[in-house]
Protein backbone atom coordinates (compact mmCIF):
# COMPACT_ATOMS: atom_id res chain seq x y z
CA UNK A 1 0.00 0.00 0.00
CA UNK A 2 1.34 3.65 -1.08
CA UNK A 3 0.88 6.74 0.55
CA UNK A 4 1.15 10.02 -1.30
CA UNK A 5 2.42 12.58 1.55
CA UNK A 6 2.62 16.39 1.05
CA UNK A 7 5.82 16.90 2.85
CA UNK A 8 5.70 21.04 2.70
CA UNK A 9 2.51 21.17 4.10
CA UNK A 10 2.44 22.46 8.33
CA UNK A 11 3.91 24.19 10.60
CA UNK A 12 6.96 21.97 11.06
CA UNK A 13 7.32 20.83 7.60
CA UNK A 14 9.51 19.11 5.65
CA UNK A 15 11.30 18.10 9.11
CA UNK A 16 8.41 16.61 11.45
CA UNK A 17 6.41 15.44 8.35
CA UNK A 18 9.68 13.36 7.29
CA UNK A 19 10.08 12.29 10.75
CA UNK A 20 6.60 10.85 11.74
CA UNK A 21 6.60 9.25 8.10
CA UNK A 22 9.89 7.58 9.22
CA UNK A 23 8.45 6.25 12.08
CA UNK A 24 5.46 5.06 10.52
CA UNK A 25 7.42 3.29 8.10
CA UNK A 26 9.04 0.95 10.61
CA UNK A 27 5.90 0.35 12.40
CA UNK A 28 4.04 -0.73 8.93
CA UNK A 29 6.12 -2.88 6.84
CA UNK A 30 3.11 -3.32 4.56
CA UNK A 31 3.19 0.77 3.89
CA UNK A 32 5.58 2.37 0.94
CA UNK A 33 5.69 6.29 0.70
CA UNK A 34 5.74 9.04 -1.55
CA UNK A 35 7.26 12.02 -0.27
CA UNK A 36 6.16 15.25 -2.29
CA UNK A 37 8.28 18.14 -1.77
CA UNK A 38 11.14 19.83 -2.68
CA UNK A 39 13.86 17.75 -2.84
CA UNK A 40 16.72 19.73 -1.59
CA UNK A 41 14.85 20.61 1.55
CA UNK A 42 13.72 16.76 1.95
CA UNK A 43 16.57 14.39 0.90
CA UNK A 44 18.53 15.69 3.46
CA UNK A 45 16.25 15.00 5.90
CA UNK A 46 15.75 11.03 5.75
CA UNK A 47 17.96 8.91 7.77
CA UNK A 48 16.74 6.16 5.70
CA UNK A 49 15.03 5.88 2.57
CA UNK A 50 13.78 1.90 2.65
CA UNK A 51 10.27 2.10 1.05
CA UNK A 52 9.99 6.03 1.08
CA UNK A 53 10.60 7.66 -2.25
CA UNK A 54 11.08 11.42 -2.93
CA UNK A 55 9.12 12.68 -5.35
CA UNK A 56 10.30 16.06 -6.62
CA UNK A 57 7.48 19.24 -6.10
CA UNK A 58 9.18 22.63 -6.72
CA UNK A 59 6.03 24.54 -5.93
CA UNK A 60 4.59 25.05 -2.67
CA UNK A 61 0.86 26.13 -1.88
CA UNK A 62 1.21 28.14 1.40
CA UNK A 63 -1.51 28.71 4.20
CA UNK A 64 -2.51 32.34 2.92
CA UNK A 65 -2.96 30.86 -0.58
CA UNK A 66 -6.57 31.09 -1.54
CA UNK A 67 -7.30 27.13 -2.06
CA UNK A 68 -8.88 26.69 -5.35
CA UNK A 69 -7.14 29.32 -7.56
CA UNK A 70 -3.75 27.59 -5.75
CA UNK A 71 -4.74 24.13 -7.07
CA UNK A 72 -5.71 25.98 -10.40
CA UNK A 73 -2.19 27.66 -10.85
CA UNK A 74 0.64 25.11 -8.75
CA UNK A 75 0.51 22.44 -10.80
CA UNK A 76 3.82 21.20 -9.20
CA UNK A 77 2.92 21.95 -6.16
CA UNK A 78 3.31 19.36 -3.34
CA UNK A 79 -0.50 19.26 -2.75
CA UNK A 80 -1.93 18.55 -6.24
CA UNK A 81 1.47 16.13 -7.30
CA UNK A 82 0.40 14.17 -4.57
CA UNK A 83 -3.68 14.03 -5.36
CA UNK A 84 -2.89 13.26 -8.56
CA UNK A 85 -0.67 10.26 -8.04
CA UNK A 86 -4.13 8.93 -5.97
CA UNK A 87 -6.13 9.76 -9.16
CA UNK A 88 -3.44 8.13 -11.12
CA UNK A 89 -3.49 5.02 -9.18
CA UNK A 90 0.11 5.13 -7.94
CA UNK A 91 -0.93 5.70 -4.45
CA UNK A 92 -4.28 4.64 -2.37
CA UNK A 93 -4.15 7.95 0.15
CA UNK A 94 -3.06 11.25 0.17
CA UNK A 95 -1.89 13.00 3.47
CA UNK A 96 -1.16 16.68 4.17
CA UNK A 97 -1.54 18.70 7.06
CA UNK A 98 -1.40 21.81 4.79
CA UNK A 99 -3.42 24.30 3.50
CA UNK A 100 -6.84 22.85 4.74
CA UNK A 101 -8.84 23.82 1.75
CA UNK A 102 -6.34 23.41 -1.03
CA UNK A 103 -6.20 19.96 0.85
CA UNK A 104 -10.25 19.59 0.43
CA UNK A 105 -10.02 21.28 -3.27
CA UNK A 106 -7.64 18.78 -4.08
CA UNK A 107 -9.96 16.42 -2.77
CA UNK A 108 -12.58 16.93 -4.57
CA UNK A 109 -10.89 17.94 -7.53
CA UNK A 110 -8.47 15.48 -8.42
CA UNK A 111 -9.24 12.69 -6.77
CA UNK A 112 -12.54 13.10 -7.04
CA UNK A 113 -16.05 11.86 -4.75
CA UNK A 114 -18.04 8.52 -5.08
CA UNK A 115 -20.48 8.57 -7.61
CA UNK A 116 -24.29 9.47 -5.28
CA UNK A 117 -22.28 11.32 -2.81
CA UNK A 118 -23.24 15.24 -3.33
CA UNK A 119 -21.14 16.81 -0.85
CA UNK A 120 -18.42 14.77 0.98
CA UNK A 121 -18.12 15.35 4.60
CA UNK A 122 -14.67 15.94 6.53
CA UNK A 123 -14.68 13.76 9.67
CA UNK A 124 -12.87 13.78 12.86
CA UNK A 125 -12.46 11.92 15.91
CA UNK A 126 -13.00 12.80 19.51
CA UNK A 127 -12.98 11.54 23.09
CA UNK A 128 -15.46 10.62 25.26
CA UNK A 129 -14.56 11.24 28.75
CA UNK A 130 -14.82 9.05 32.04
CA UNK A 131 -17.09 6.26 30.07
CA UNK A 132 -15.03 2.49 29.98
CA UNK A 133 -16.89 1.52 27.50
CA UNK A 134 -16.55 3.98 24.87
CA UNK A 135 -13.36 6.16 24.53
CA UNK A 136 -14.28 8.21 21.04
CA UNK A 137 -16.83 9.11 18.75
CA UNK A 138 -16.79 10.65 15.21
CA UNK A 139 -18.00 13.98 13.76
CA UNK A 140 -18.98 15.18 10.48
CA UNK A 141 -19.25 17.58 8.87
CA UNK A 142 -16.50 19.73 10.25
CA UNK A 143 -16.38 22.21 7.84
CA UNK A 144 -15.83 20.88 4.42
CA UNK A 145 -19.17 22.50 3.66
CA UNK A 146 -20.51 25.42 4.84
CA UNK A 147 -23.36 25.40 3.34
CA UNK A 148 -24.69 22.27 3.80
CA UNK A 149 -28.74 20.72 2.33
CA UNK A 150 -30.40 18.06 4.77
CA UNK A 151 -29.62 15.64 1.95
CA UNK A 152 -26.40 15.92 2.82
CA UNK A 153 -26.24 15.57 6.43
CA UNK A 154 -28.32 12.32 5.68
CA UNK A 155 -25.42 10.83 3.56
CA UNK A 156 -23.21 11.88 6.62
CA UNK A 157 -24.77 9.55 8.37
CA UNK A 158 -24.55 6.93 6.12
CA UNK A 159 -20.51 7.74 5.94
CA UNK A 160 -20.19 8.00 9.54
CA UNK A 161 -21.62 4.77 10.37
CA UNK A 162 -19.40 2.93 8.05
CA UNK A 163 -16.00 4.83 9.32
CA UNK A 164 -17.23 3.90 13.02
CA UNK A 165 -17.86 0.31 12.36
CA UNK A 166 -14.71 -0.08 9.92
CA UNK A 167 -12.30 2.39 11.83
CA UNK A 168 -13.46 2.54 15.58
CA UNK A 169 -15.07 -1.16 15.37
CA UNK A 170 -17.98 -0.28 16.52
CA UNK A 171 -20.68 -3.25 15.87
CA UNK A 172 -24.07 -0.81 15.83
CA UNK A 173 -23.05 2.74 15.96
CA UNK A 174 -25.09 5.07 17.78
CA UNK A 175 -25.71 7.98 15.20
CA UNK A 176 -27.23 11.10 16.61
CA UNK A 177 -27.86 14.18 15.04
CA UNK A 178 -26.44 17.67 16.57
CA UNK A 179 -29.04 20.14 17.57
CA UNK A 180 -30.38 22.49 19.79
CA UNK A 181 -32.34 20.23 21.96
CA UNK A 182 -32.95 16.57 22.34
CA UNK A 183 -36.97 16.55 21.48
CA UNK A 184 -37.88 15.16 18.03
CA UNK A 185 -39.36 18.42 17.47
CA UNK A 186 -36.23 20.69 18.25
CA UNK A 187 -34.33 22.71 15.69
CA UNK A 188 -35.40 24.99 12.46
CA UNK A 189 -37.03 23.13 9.21
CA UNK A 190 -34.20 21.87 7.58
CA UNK A 191 -33.12 20.05 10.99
CA UNK A 192 -36.86 18.50 12.07
CA UNK A 193 -36.22 17.26 8.13
CA UNK A 194 -33.34 15.85 8.65
CA UNK A 195 -34.57 13.71 11.73
CA UNK A 196 -37.68 12.38 10.30
CA UNK A 197 -35.55 11.07 7.45
CA UNK A 198 -32.96 9.42 9.41
CA UNK A 199 -35.33 8.21 12.04
CA UNK A 200 -36.86 6.67 9.20
CA UNK A 201 -34.33 4.64 7.57
CA UNK A 202 -33.85 1.00 8.68
CA UNK A 203 -30.51 0.77 8.27
CA UNK A 204 -29.39 3.60 10.79
CA UNK A 205 -29.07 3.15 14.36
CA UNK A 206 -30.44 6.67 15.17
CA UNK A 207 -30.85 7.69 18.92
CA UNK A 208 -32.43 10.97 17.85
CA UNK A 209 -31.26 14.88 18.45
CA UNK A 210 -28.06 15.35 20.33
CA UNK A 211 -26.58 18.71 22.33
CA UNK A 212 -23.15 19.99 22.32
CA UNK A 213 -22.95 19.94 26.07
CA UNK A 214 -23.17 16.21 25.74
CA UNK A 215 -20.89 15.08 23.22
CA UNK A 216 -18.06 14.81 25.04
CA UNK A 217 -19.97 12.58 27.56
CA UNK A 218 -20.14 9.05 24.75
CA UNK A 219 -24.14 10.33 23.53
CA UNK A 220 -23.37 8.82 20.31
CA UNK A 221 -20.85 6.97 18.25
CA UNK A 222 -21.78 9.50 14.98
CA UNK A 223 -22.63 13.12 15.24
CA UNK A 224 -23.37 14.52 12.30
CA UNK A 225 -24.37 18.31 11.20
CA UNK A 226 -23.83 20.53 8.47
CA UNK A 227 -20.34 22.13 8.25
CA UNK A 228 -20.60 25.13 9.88
CA UNK A 229 -22.09 24.19 13.09
CA UNK A 230 -19.40 21.52 13.58
CA UNK A 231 -16.44 23.18 12.60
CA UNK A 232 -17.62 26.19 15.06
CA UNK A 233 -18.38 23.49 17.68
CA UNK A 234 -14.94 21.66 17.35
CA UNK A 235 -13.08 25.15 17.57
CA UNK A 236 -15.63 25.74 21.06
CA UNK A 237 -14.23 22.14 22.06
CA UNK A 238 -10.97 22.76 21.17
CA UNK A 239 -11.09 26.08 23.04
CA UNK A 240 -12.46 25.39 25.54
CA UNK A 241 -9.78 22.35 26.92
CA UNK A 242 -6.88 24.61 25.91
CA UNK A 243 -8.36 27.56 27.93
CA UNK A 244 -9.45 25.00 31.14
CA UNK A 245 -5.94 24.21 31.12
CA UNK A 246 -4.61 27.58 30.98
CA UNK A 247 -6.62 28.65 34.03
CA UNK A 248 -5.53 25.71 35.65
CA UNK A 249 -2.08 26.17 35.48
CA UNK A 250 -2.74 30.17 35.61
CA UNK A 251 -4.18 29.00 39.52
CA UNK A 252 -1.26 27.01 40.36
CA UNK A 253 1.76 29.40 39.58
CA UNK A 254 -0.44 32.29 41.42
CA UNK A 255 -1.12 29.85 44.41
CA UNK A 256 2.63 30.10 46.61
CA UNK A 257 4.56 27.43 47.03
CA UNK A 258 1.83 25.46 48.51
CA UNK A 259 0.23 25.58 44.91
CA UNK A 260 3.68 24.21 43.60
CA UNK A 261 3.93 21.61 45.96
CA UNK A 262 0.20 20.71 45.73
CA UNK A 263 0.33 20.91 41.61
CA UNK A 264 3.72 18.56 42.15
CA UNK A 265 1.69 15.76 43.92
CA UNK A 266 -1.14 16.38 41.00
CA UNK A 267 1.25 16.27 38.24
CA UNK A 268 -0.04 12.34 37.46
CA UNK A 269 -3.34 13.84 36.89
CA UNK A 270 -2.54 16.76 35.57
CA UNK A 271 -0.83 14.78 32.95
CA UNK A 272 -3.75 11.90 32.39
CA UNK A 273 -6.44 15.17 31.93
CA UNK A 274 -4.53 16.50 28.67
CA UNK A 275 -3.70 13.17 27.38
CA UNK A 276 -7.85 12.23 27.85
CA UNK A 277 -8.31 15.50 25.75
CA UNK A 278 -5.51 15.35 23.20
CA UNK A 279 -7.51 14.21 19.94
CA UNK A 280 -4.04 14.43 18.01
CA UNK A 281 -3.99 11.05 19.08
CA UNK A 282 -6.72 10.01 16.95
CA UNK A 283 -4.94 10.90 13.96
CA UNK A 284 -6.61 13.61 11.34
CA UNK A 285 -9.61 14.69 9.88
CA UNK A 286 -10.73 12.12 6.94
CA UNK A 287 -12.68 13.63 4.08
CA UNK A 288 -15.24 10.82 3.83
CA UNK A 289 -17.32 10.53 0.20
CA UNK A 290 -13.88 10.32 -2.22
CA UNK A 291 -12.48 7.79 -4.12
CA UNK A 292 -9.58 7.37 -1.66
CA UNK A 293 -8.40 8.69 1.36
CA UNK A 294 -7.89 11.59 2.04
CA UNK A 295 -6.67 12.89 5.38
CA UNK A 296 -5.66 16.44 6.75
CA UNK A 297 -4.13 16.67 10.01
CA UNK A 298 -3.48 19.43 12.08
CA UNK A 299 -1.09 22.46 10.74
CA UNK A 300 0.97 22.06 14.26
CA UNK A 301 1.11 18.17 13.59
CA UNK A 302 4.82 17.13 14.73
CA UNK A 303 6.08 13.53 14.27
CA UNK A 304 3.68 11.72 16.81
CA UNK A 305 0.51 13.03 15.05
CA UNK A 306 1.83 12.66 12.07
CA UNK A 307 2.73 8.82 12.64
CA UNK A 308 -0.68 8.43 14.53
CA UNK A 309 -2.37 9.92 11.54
CA UNK A 310 -0.63 7.14 9.35
CA UNK A 311 -1.59 4.45 11.50
CA UNK A 312 -5.31 5.90 10.83
CA UNK A 313 -4.85 5.63 6.67
CA UNK A 314 -3.49 2.30 7.08
CA UNK A 315 -6.65 0.99 9.22
CA UNK A 316 -8.34 3.00 6.23
CA UNK A 317 -6.68 1.16 3.65
CA UNK A 318 -6.80 -2.35 5.41
CA UNK A 319 -10.71 -1.87 5.52
CA UNK A 320 -11.09 -0.94 2.17
CA UNK A 321 -13.85 2.11 3.75
CA UNK A 322 -14.06 4.29 0.39
CA UNK A 323 -14.57 0.50 -1.19
CA UNK A 324 -17.60 0.27 0.61
CA UNK A 325 -18.87 3.24 0.28
CA UNK A 326 -18.96 2.94 -3.00
CA UNK A 327 -20.68 -0.39 -2.97
CA UNK A 328 -23.25 0.75 -0.40
CA UNK A 329 -24.14 3.69 -2.96
CA UNK A 330 -24.34 1.49 -6.10
CA UNK A 331 -26.61 -0.64 -4.49
CA UNK A 332 -28.52 2.43 -2.83
CA UNK A 333 -29.24 4.62 -5.95
CA UNK A 334 -33.02 4.63 -6.09
CA UNK A 335 -33.45 4.88 -2.12
CA UNK A 336 -30.79 7.58 -2.08
CA UNK A 337 -32.99 9.51 -5.53
CA UNK A 338 -36.26 8.91 -3.23
CA UNK A 339 -34.80 10.83 0.17
CA UNK A 340 -33.04 13.16 -2.13
CA UNK A 341 -36.56 14.43 -3.59
CA UNK A 342 -38.29 14.07 -0.60
CA UNK A 343 -35.85 16.48 1.31
CA UNK A 344 -35.92 18.99 -1.36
Amino acid sequence: MKIAVDAMGGDYAPTEVVKGVELARDAYPDLEFLLYGQAEKVTPLLTDTTRITVMPAPEVITMEDEPVRAIRRKKQSSIVLAATAVREGEADAFLSAGNSGAVLAAGLLIVGRIKGIDRPGLTTTLPVLQKPDQSSFVMLDVGANADTKPFNVVQYAVMGQYYAQSIMNVKNPRVGLLNNGTEADKGDQNHRAIHDALAGMDSINFVGNVESRDLLSGVADVVVTDGFTGNATLKAIEGTALSMLKLIKGEIMSGGLGGKLGAAMLKPVFKNVRSAMDYSQYGGAVLLGLKAPVVKTHGSSKAGTIKNTIAQIHELLETHSAEQLVSYFDQHTDEMAALKESLK
